[in-house]
């Protein structure tokens, strides 16, 4: 009794992901058909900002904190992984905004 629980509730909140996702798409489709645009609800720029900020500042702060207790060992990677996906990001936001027409 106890397993079925846990099944019961992700097969639950599948079928209420899938109803969203359907209601959402026939939305959009309704809108499409009477002309009218869509609006997009996720800022993609400020998304890349905020989290490229964030997760530079937690490699840097993770890779000093490894450094100095550990050295250069394998653990310094838990540092150096967020501080690369960081940078990439906010590479992306300053390749973004230098597009012209932007």
């Amino acid at each position: 009794m106890i397993t079925i629980i846990p099944i019961v509730g992700i097969v639950m909140g599948s079928i209420v992901i899938f109803f969203f996702f359907l209601w959402r798409h026939r939305q959009r489709m309704r809108m499409i058909e009477r002309g009218l645009q869509p609006v997009a609800l996720f800022d993609l720029e400020t998304f890349s900002l905020f989290t490229g900020l964030l997760t530079t500042g937690v490699g840097v702060v993770l890779s000093v904190f490894f450094i100095v207790v550990e050295g250069g060992s394998y653990s310094l990677l838990g540092g150096l992984i967020p501080l690369g996906v960081g940078v990439s990001l906010l590479t992306f936001y300053a390749i973004r905004r230098g597009f012209p027409g932007r």
